[in-house]
C-alpha cells in the first residue's frame, strides 16, 4: 500500500461543515484540486472521507499543533479521533476495519421464514377450530361460538400485553422467541387432545344422545387454546416491527428496502394463508385431526429454529420504556392537580424533544381535553431538579406527554364504532362455518369440500379487492383526473360499515332458505350446496377491504410515530372486546328466545332447531345503529385526505364546538404529509 501523510484541520460554522486537507509533495496539486470539487454538502463530505479512510486508500490524520477537530457520532469518525489523539506524532498504517454489519436481508429471510411457518399453523386452526369442537368434542353451537369468541378475545389481549413486555423489558427479539415457543407447547397439546382418545369425549350415539366433556377435559383443551393465546400475544405485536428494526430508515435505500419488506411480508402471509385453508384443513377435515394438528406442531418448531439461526444476523433495538405507562402517569398526575385552574400565568413543564429519537417530534399544544393540561403544571419550583427536570413523573408530566395522550383519547370515538363493526363482521367466522357444516359439501363423487374453506373467501376477495384498488382504479382515476382520487378513510370505513350490515342480511336470508330445506326433506344437512353461502363470505371480504384496512390506516396515521405501537394495541383491543362483545350478545339472545318463544333462537346443537336467521338480523340492526352514530358523530373525528398536499393528515374537531381549527397530533405546526404503505 502506498503511503501518505495528510494533515487536516477540520473548522465548523453555523453554515456548513469544510475539511480541507495538505498532503506530501507526491500528490500534493492533483489532491488539493480534487478536493476543492468536492460538493458543499456536510453529510455528502463527510461519509465521502470516512468510508475512503475506512477502505484503507487514507491514513488517520495527523492534527496540526493547537488545532480542535470535532469527533462526529458515526463509529467511523469516532474511531478516526480516538486514533488521533492517542498517535497524534505517529502515521497510523494499518486500514480500518469495518465493524460487523447486523441486519438487513439476511436478517429478513429468517424473520420471514419464522413468520411463515407460524402463520400456517396459526391460520389453519383458527380456520377449523368450530369444526373440531362441534364434531369431536360434541359442544353446541352457543358453546362453539362462546368459546372462540372468549379464545379471540384473550389473543388479542395478550397482544397488548407483549407489546407493553417487548417495549418496556425484554425487547422485541426474546418476546418473539418466548410467543414462538409457548406457540409451540399450545399447539402440541392440541395435538395431544386429539391424539390421546381419553382426553375428549366419546362419539355422538345419534344427533341426540351426544356424550359432553368432563371438566377436566375441557382443562386440557382450554391449556392448550390459552399456551396458543400467550404465544400470539408476542409474537403478533413484535414480527412486524422487529423487521423494520433490520432496516437504517434515516436513508432513502433503507426505507425502499423497508416497503420491499412489506411487500414480501404480505407476500408470504399470503402463501401461509392459503396452504393453512387449502392442504392443512384438508387434512384436518377429511383424513385426520391427528395429522392434521401434527402438521402445525411441527410447523411452529421448525418456525422456532429458524429464528433461532438468524441469531447473529439480527439488528437489536434495546427496549426504551413503554408510553402506556406515561399516560397512565398523565392521568394521576392531572388527578392530584384537579383543584388547580389554569391560567395565563402557569408555567407549564415543556422540556426540549430528545434529538437523538427521529420519532421524537415535537407536537403542539392543542385547546382541547385542558383538563389533561393541569398534569404538566409546575406548582411549585421544587418539582424540578437542578438541572430543570422533573423529580417526580406521577406528579408532573411533560407537555409533550400530555399531548401524546390527548391524540389517543382523539380517535376513540371511531375506535369505539370499529369494535360494534368487528362484532358484526365475525358473524361469519363463527356462525357462517355452523351453517357450513350442516349444508352439502360434496363436488362429484369423491371430493368434499372442508368448511373451513369458507373463511377462505373473504381474504381472497380482499386480496382482489386491493389489486383492482391500487393498480388499475388509483392509475386510471389519477390519468384522467390528474389528481390522487383515493378514497377518503371517511369513505372507506362508511362503506365497510355498509357491506357489513348486507352480509348479515345476506346471512338470514340464505339460514332461512337453508333452514326450511332441511326440515322439508327431514335431513341434518340441507341439500342445497354450501356454495350458497358464497354471497354473505364476499360482501364480508369487501367489507373487511374497505373499513378494517382503513381503521388500520386511520390508527397509524393519527398517532406521532412513537406512537405506533399503541396504535397497533388499539387494533388488537377493539377485535379482542369485539369477541366478547359478540359472546355476550349470544348469551343474552339464547337466555331470551328461550323464555319468551316456543323456538329459541340459539342453543344446542343443531341449527335446524334454532332460528339463526333472526338472530342475524338483530346483528344487522345493531350495524345500522353503528352506522348512524358514525356518520352523526363519530365520522367528525375522521381524517381527511387534501387534494393539494398529497395526503396531508388532519384531525377535525367537533363541529359541535363550534371551531373550526384542526388539532394535528403527530405533525408539525403547519402540516405534514404521511405516505401510507
Amino acid at each position: 500500500m502506498k503511503r501518505l501523510n495528510t494533515f487536516v484541520d477540520v473548522q465548523h460554522n453555523e453554515e456548513d461543515d469544510e475539511a480541507e486537507g495538505e498532503y506530501d509533495e507526491t500528490k500534493e496539486e492533483s489532491d488539493k484540486k480534487d478536493e476543492s470539487d468536492i460538493d458543499d454538502d456536510e453529510d455528502e463530505n463527510k461519509e465521502n472521507e470516512y468510508s475512503s479512510a475506512a477502505r484503507g486508500r487514507g491514513k488517520c490524520a495527523k492534527l496540526k499543533p493547537n488545532s480542535s477537530a470535532e469527533c462526529s457520532e458515526t463509529e467511523a469518525e469516532s474511531k478516526l479521533c480516538m486514533e488521533d489523539s492517542s498517535h497524534s506524532s505517529s502515521v497510523v498504517e494499518a486500514p480500518l476495519s469495518p465493524p460487523a454489519r447486523r441486519g438487513g436481508w439476511r436478517a429478513i429471510m429468517f424473520i420471514i421464514g419464522n413468520e411463515t411457518f407460524e402463520k400456517v399453523a396459526s391460520l389453519s386452526l383458527i380456520s377449523n377450530i368450530s369444526v373440531y369442537l362441534k364434531t369431536e368434542y360434541n359442544m353446541g353451537s352457543v358453546s362453539v361460538v362462546n368459546v372462540l369468541n372468549i379464545w379471540s378475545g384473550f389473543s388479542n389481549i395478550t397482544g397488548i400485553a407483549g407489546a407493553y413486555i417487548a417495549d418496556a423489558f425484554l425487547g422485541k427479539f426474546l418476546t418473539l422467541l418466548f410467543g414462538s415457543i409457548a406457540s409451540f407447547l399450545g399447539m402440541a397439546m392440541m395435538t395431544l387432545t386429539s391424539a390421546v382418545p381419553r382426553f375428549k369425549p366419546s362419539a355422538c350415539e345419534g344427533e341426540s344422545n351426544c356424550p359432553q366433556p368432563q371438566g377436566w377435559q375441557l382443562a386440557i383443551l382450554f391449556s392448550g387454546l390459552g399456551m396458543l393465546s400467550i404465544g400470539a400475544g408476542g409474537i403478533r405485536p413484535c414480527n412486524i416491527s422487529f423487521g423494520a428494526d433490520q432496516f437504517d430508515t434515516s436513508t432513502e435505500k433503507g426505507r425502499q428496502q423497508l416497503a420491499t419488506f412489506f411487500n414480501w411480508w404480505y407476500f408470504f402471509f399470503t402463501v401461509a394463508l392459503v396452504v393453512a385453508l387449502t392442504a392443512v384443513v384438508y387434512i384436518q377435515t377429511n383424513i385426520s385431526w391427528v395429522i392434521g394438528f401434527a402438521i402445525p406442531t411441527a410447523c411452529l418448531a421448525l418456525s422456532t429454529i429458524i429464528f433461532l439461526i438468524g441469531y447473529n444476523t439480527y439488528n437489536y433495538v434495546k427496549p426504551q420504556g413503554s408510553i402506556f405507562v406515561d399516560m397512565v402517569k398523565v392521568i394521576a398526575a392531572a388527578s392530584k392537580k384537579r383543584r388547580f385552574t389554569i391560567t395565563p400565568g402557569w408555567d407549564l413543564y415543556n422540556p426540549p424533544v430528545a434529538g437523538s429519537d427521529p420519532s421524537a417530534m415535537e407536537l403542539p399544544h392543542s385547546e382541547w381535553f385542558k383538563f389533561l393540561d393541569k398534569a404538566s403544571i409546575i406548582t411549585d419550583p421544587s418539582e424540578l431538579d437542578n438541572h430543570g427536570m422533573a423529580k417526580n413523573s406521577w406528579r408532573l408530566c411533560s407537555l409533550q406527554t400530555v399531548e401524546q395522550l390527548k391524540c389517543l383519547l382523539a380517535v376513540l370515538p371511531v375506535w369505539g364504532s370499529a369494535i360494534v363493526y368487528s362484532t358484526v363482521i365475525e358473524q361469519c367466522s363463527t356462525f357462517g362455518i355452523l351453517q357450513a357444516i350442516q349444508m352439502s359439501n360434496s363436488i362429484g363423487s369423491h371430493f368434499k369440500i372442508p368448511p373451513g374453506w369458507m373463511n377462505l373467501v373473504p381474504m381472497l376477495v380482499l386480496a382482489v379487492w386491493i389489486f383492482i384498488y391500487e393498480c388499475i382504479y388509483i392509475p386510471l382515476a389519477q390519468k384522467i383526473t390528474k389528481k390522487d382520487k383515493r378514497l377518503t378513510i371517511q369513505q372507506r370505513l362508511g362503506t365497510g360499515f355498509v357491506m357489513s350490515i348486507l352480509s348479515m342480511l345476506a346471512s338470514g336470508i340464505v339460514e332461512k332458505k337453508r333452514r326450511d330445506s332441511a326440515l322439508n326433506h327431514g335431513l341434518f344437512a340441507s341439500p342445497y350446496s354450501l356454495a350458497l353461502l358464497l354471497p354473505q363470505f364476499v360482501i364480508a371480504g369487501l367489507a373487511q377491504a374497505f373499513a378494517s384496512v382503513a381503521l388500520l390506516e386511520f390508527l397509524t396515521t393519527q398517532m406521532p410515530e412513537n406512537m405506533r405501537t399503541v396504535a397497533g394495541a388499539l387494533f388488537f383491543l377493539a377485535l379482542s372486546i369485539a369477541g366478547y362483545l359478540g359472546s355476550l350478545l349470544v348469551t343474552i339472545i339464547q337466555n331470551v328466545t328461550e323464555k319468551i318463544g316456543k323456538t329459541p333462537w340459539l342453543g344446542g346443537s343443531d341449527l335446524n332447531k334454532n332460528k339463526l336467521d333472526l338472530y342475524y338480523y338483530v346483528i344487522a340492526t345493531l350495524g345500522v345503529v353503528n352506522l348512524l352514530y358514525f356518520f352523526f358523530f363519530a365520522s367528525r373525528y375522521v381524517i381527511n385526505n387534501s387534494d393539494e398536499i398529497g395526503r396531508e393528515v388532519r384531525l377535525e374537531k367537533p363541529a359541535a364546538r363550534g371551531s373550526r381549527s384542526t388539532s394535528q397530533c403527530g405533525l408539525e405546526d403547519e402540516e405534514k404529509v404521511i405516505g401510507i404503505a
